[in-house]
């Protein structure tokens, strides 16, 4: 009885340790206080008969799926507070700051998150964007103490600060690449998916323009009985400001989730996508 007792307390106490590992595993660095309980994951609902795919843990996709969300806020604000989506369009709101100026925009949110987690990772070499004229930014040579000189479309480099890999100076590098980055520089430098049925978390649809217009997927869930999937989706939007869900204003249940069907457009607001627009990160 003795030892049956010991048994089963020594495997609660295991489970609390890994569970508060797993917990803690999230970094988002721009919160102050983390609570998993504002994870995306526990926010949003599924579907009725549908259920979350695998993903690895800690995982890039694990990660967006536990971005932490501003509870009951269904309302985005620009960068200098005025509202901007109601809620037809948004179904949450990312709690993310958006910066003071008119920089993080849509495809600038998408560079933004897979930034955000590579630092978490110290995987300061992968973290490389491209600008409009085609020149990429390294956060690695950031940190060294590069700084660009673009004068029309050329841009040279030149060492004129100190060596920094904090948090900020990741912050500062980005506010630099959303300057010079968009639509048109990202759907270039990402890979190419060939359809709805290949598309993973953290991919991204965009139209390249000038405007053009970028969303990320941030969940994927499935029917348990047919297999038909739905995606979750994210976007930053112009003028900069928060980073929302979107809400999909033809499902009866007032859910966020879009299905994709072969060969059809995908419509978000005014903007049409299809399956030519589907991009990854190399």
């Amino acid at each position: 009885m003795k030892l049956s007792l010991r048994v089963t307390t020594f495997a609660t106490l295991f489970y609390f340790l890994i569970s508060n590992l797993q917990a803690q595993s999230y970094r988002y660095n721009w919160a102050n206080d983390y609570d998993s309980s504002s994870a995306l994951i526990n926010y949003i609902p599924l579907p009725a008969g549908y259920k979350r795919t695998a993903v690895e843990a800690n995982s890039y996709a694990d990660w967006l799926r536990h971005l932490p969300v501003k509870d009951g806020q269904k309302v985005s604000y620009t960068y200098d507070g005025r509202p901007a989506m109601s809620e037809d369009v948004v179904f949450a709101v990312l709690d993310i700051d958006i910066g003071s100026s008119d920089l993080q925009q849509c495809a600038d949110a998408i560079i933004r998150l897979q930034a955000e987690y590579l630092y978490t990772l110290s995987k300061f070499r992968d973290i490389k964007y491209n600008f409009t004229s085609g020149d990429t930014s390294r956060f690695d040579n950031w940190i060294k103490g590069y700084r660009p000189l673009v004068e029309g479309n050329m841009v040279s480099w030149t060492k004129s600060e100190i060596v920094d890999s904090s948090y900020q100076s990741l912050r500062n590098y980005l506010y630099n690449v959303f300057m010079y980055a968009g639509t048109y520089s990202l759907e270039k430098e990402m890979d190419s998916v060939k359809s709805y049925d290949s598309i993973q978390i953290g991919d991204a649809l965009i139209l390249p323009g000038f405007p053009g217009h970028a969303v990320m997927v941030a969940d994927i869930v499935f029917n348990q009985k047919s297999g038909e999937r739905s995606y979750l989706f994210i976007q930053g939007y112009t003028p900069a400001q928060d980073i929302h869900v979107i809400k999909n204003p033809s499902r009866q249940d007032g859910l966020p989730w879009f299905e994709l069907k072969p060969n059809n457009n995908l419509r978000i607001m005014h903007w049409l996508f299809d399956e030519n627009n589907i991009r990854r990160f190399k």
